[in-house]
């Protein structure tokens, strides 16, 4: 998934060491409300951005405490979804880190090429740009036809905008720029068409990418991927959901299957640490061997 950010928003928040037990419970009992209800676990998130984004949520329905939030979400299934969302606002673009997916280009299609097909796993897939990226990647280097791209988030809203594949067209310039920095090819604009104030990529880009829910902290392995991206999600995780994830991902990585990771997350110091060898340390591209 694509990471969130609250930037500005941290030193707004109240906080009193006299009241901090009581928010504690607050945040806690919202929770486990929350994976009995629904079924989404949020429990073990790092404390640190998920307080910040609860209280963000808490001023977004025009309440005062985290209680009164939990007496919303717990009766009003929009305000579930809304916060759903809101915990997982994406921050992502095509060709995010261009440099990522050159060396994606140089070092890895090599190896993918000498696989008769190719599955590819996006988790934390989000709004789905990085998703259309390998989509592009891949049919530049000639091997999308014998690929299925796996797109996968907790929240149906990001994946609805994910199967439209439609983006803002003041977002183009950017996507360009990246597009080219990141090896591309050909011209950007032979992906898309533009109407109005929108682009909509071109339906062949579509045709082998599946759209599904799945939640990171509660389902299981669904089948075997040569490639798992995973980018800017788990930096939210707490270390025992780390371990979780990564048990998830090696579980569904066949021998020598590539792990992309993000820029600030690593393999080291989890439970999984000697199963893997970088192919590229700086882009936290590791390939499976254990």
């Amino acid at each position: 998934m694509s990471s969130s950010e609250f930037t500005n928003f941290e030193d707004d928040i109240p906080y009193d060491d006299s009241q901090s037990e009581r928010e504690s419970i607050e945040i806690e009992l919202l929770l486990e409300g929350i994976h009995r209800l629904y079924g989404y676990d949020f429990r073990n998130y790092a404390v640190p951005s998920l307080r910040r984004r609860i209280w963000h949520h808490v001023y977004s329905e025009q309440l005062k405490t985290i209680s009164g939030l939990q007496e919303k979400i717990f009766h009003d299934r929009e305000c579930f979804e809304r916060f759903v969302y809101n915990l997982s606002i994406p921050v992502t673009e095509m060709f995010r880190d261009p440099n990522l997916f050159r060396v994606f280009r140089e070092k890895v299609i090599p190896l993918l090429r000498t696989y008769p097909y190719i599955r590819i796993w996006h988790a934390g897939c989000s709004t789905g740009e990085e998703v259309y990226s390998m989509a592009i990647l891949l049919h530049e280097e000639g091997l999308y036809d014998k690929a299925r791209i796996y797109a996968t988030d907790m929240n149906d809203r990001s994946l609805q905008i994910a199967k439209e594949g439609i983006v803002g067209i003041q977002k183009m310039k950017q996507y360009t720029k990246n597009y080219l920095e990141a090896g591309g090819t050909r011209s950007f604009s032979e992906y898309y068409t533009a109407k109005y104030n929108s682009v909509i990529f071109q339906p062949f880009l579509r045709k082998n990418i599946i759209f599904a829910e799945h939640n990171l902290a509660t389902d299981r392995s669904f089948n075997e991927f040569n490639v798992i991206f995973c980018r800017n999600v788990m930096i939210y995780f707490d270390e025992t959901l780390r371990n979780r994830v990564h048990a998830l991902f090696h579980e569904s990585l066949n021998h020598f299957g590539i792990l992309v990771l993000g820029a600030k997350e690593s393999i080291h110091f989890t439970d999984f640490t000697d199963s893997y060898e970088a192919l590229d340390r700086e882009e936290k591209i590791y390939r499976k061997i254990k």
